[in-house]
């Protein structure tokens, strides 16, 4: 795999809001690293295209995949050592993945192909459609919200991720998310207990 787009490994429990655009993946985020005082990656594709819409009034092109998909995984690296035990990540490689896909005819570079694949997380929450659609300089397909969707799901089934859907108003869906998350902390600090207490040595 292309060094660029690997995960650092980390003991970190790494959470990634998934789905289309305009579906509360950036609230969520937010929301949630408050919750656990903790961070979280920003997609790093809106500050990229925002300021090549801004300097070039042009829309992402399929060159752009790869810049933005090594600039999401560097935020990811860098901020994971920053993380207090969860890092929420408002987007990951598959999400480019399915958005290079879905606008560029199928198209997939297989360097972001290999990397989206194996780099992995302990929880996908994929958002609904059932939020306003609110329109941006980039948010360009509100006609397709559905189909959309379906590409994400699709995509997270195929690949088998561990996920969740996250429907509702926003106190209903952090509820769920804090939810689910605390039970994967808990896991992880049994799993660290359990083998702490295996290797401790005898008297």
């Amino acid at each position: 795999m292309e060094k660029k787009l690997k995960q650092k490994n980390s003991n970190l429990v790494k959470v990634v809001l998934f789905g289309p655009e305009s579906t509360g993946k950036t609230t969520l985020s937010g929301q949630l690293a408050r919750y656990y005082s903790t961070v979280w990656t920003p997609e790093f594709a809106r500050e990229y295209l925002q300021d090549k819409w801004n300097n070039e009034r042009k829309i992402c092109e399929q060159k752009d995949i790869i810049p933005i998909a090594e600039g999401q995984i560097k935020l990811e690296n860098d901020l994971s050592l920053k993380a207090d035990k969860v890092l929420i990540c408002d987007t990951d490689l598959l999400e480019t993945k399915v958005y290079s896909e879905e606008y560029y005819g199928g198209f997939v570079d297989p360097i972001l192909d290999e990397a989206a694949i194996e780099n992995s997380y302990d929880i996908y929450f994929l958002t609904y459609i059932d939020t306003p659609w609110e329109a941006d300089d980039l948010r360009d397909k509100p006609g397709e919200r559905l189909e959309m969707f379906t590409a994400f799901e699709n995509t997270l089934k195929k690949y088998n991720r561990p996920y969740i859907l996250l429907k509702g108003d926003k106190e209903t869906r952090l509820k769920k998310a804090i939810e689910i998350i605390d039970g994967l902390l808990s896991k992880k600090e049994n799993l660290y207990s359990f083998s702490t207490t295996l290797n401790k040595p005898s008297l």
